[in-house]
């Protein structure tokens, strides 16, 4: 293995979130300190697009941008609606601008919890709001870092008839044989800390193949521990999990899942190469 043996890449978090306003650093160097060689930062809304940016430039080869419109908006949970074509609009025109910059086009996804989504009206306009995002992905020829509540199944089956060949599906909350669909497509799938209290994931890890797993932390959510913050430091938690289920050694599990985080995220190597 090359020099970054023995070392993690974070797939999906949110360090533009107001959790990390005043310790952003402070987690970052954390972070390094424990073996994370870098973390794709996603977005939620158009709204972080430009704080996601700016942290890559204050921390240049660690935070690694995505760009993307999740399904959820609203900036409390007093406040969230499911997205509308208006969120969208002027996101496109900025994920193309900055795509260059970018590894990947994340959030996005489908999240049919019924809290979000109330009709079948704001079903299709999700459906809509990523069919757009997957289409611009792919003539960008970037990859999707894809979010999917209680919409497994729905999820799998767009981003297949859309024709979206390289994903990433965190976190995934359906059932193992919905998974086992994304792996037929190709898909790879990311594991929070949060498997260690989580028996879905559980079962879900048992069932992927390795070389279909990454890691994540989520942060500041999913944490191994619930209701507390969440950073890319506790990543190896997802990792010793993983190794304990698949019986193999830690050192496996981070050298495979570093391997696929490589292959989905090609451009994370020009990210490291700058070092």
């Amino acid at each position: 293995m090359d020099a970054g043996r023995g070392t993690f890449i974070d797939c999906h978090c949110h360090l533009a979130a107001n959790d990390f306003k005043e310790d952003l650093a402070e987690v970052i160097s954390r972070a390094t300190n424990n073996g994370v060689e870098a973390a794709l930062v996603v977005a939620e809304h158009h709204g972080e697009f430009e704080r996601i940016l700016e942290l890559s430039r204050n921390f240049p080869c660690f935070v690694l941008p995505c760009l993307g419109v999740h399904p959820v908006q609203g900036l409390s949970p007093d406040t969230q609606r499911s997205v509308n074509e208006n969120d969208i609009e002027e996101a496109l025109l900025a994920i193309e601008k900055y795509a260059d910059q970018l590894v990947a086009v994340g959030e996005v996804g489908l999240d049919f919890t019924p809290r979000i989504a109330k009709c079948s009206e704001d079903k299709d306009i999700q459906r809509l709001v990523l069919t757009k995002q997957i289409q611009l992905a792919k003539r960008l020829n970037l990859p999707l870092n894809v979010h999917s509540r209680s919409a497994g199944r729905p999820t799998i089956a767009l981003l297949h008839e859309q024709g979206a060949e390289n994903v990433l599906l965190h976190a995934f909350d359906g059932k193992p044989s919905v998974a086992m669909l994304g792996i037929q497509y190709g898909y790879y799938f990311s594991i929070p800390p949060s498997i260690v209290r989580s028996g879905q994931k559980q079962k879900l890890v048992k069932q992927l193949p390795l070389e279909k797993i990454l890691l994540e932390t989520d942060s500041p959510a999913l944490s191994a521990e619930k209701q507390k913050r969440n950073e890319p430091s506790n990543i190896h938690i997802s990792c010793d999990y993983i190794a304990e289920v698949k019986g193999v050694s830690v050192e496996t599990v981070r050298q495979i899942t570093r391997e696929n985080a490589l292959r989905l995220f090609p451009k994370i190597q020009k990210f490291l190469k700058t070092r």
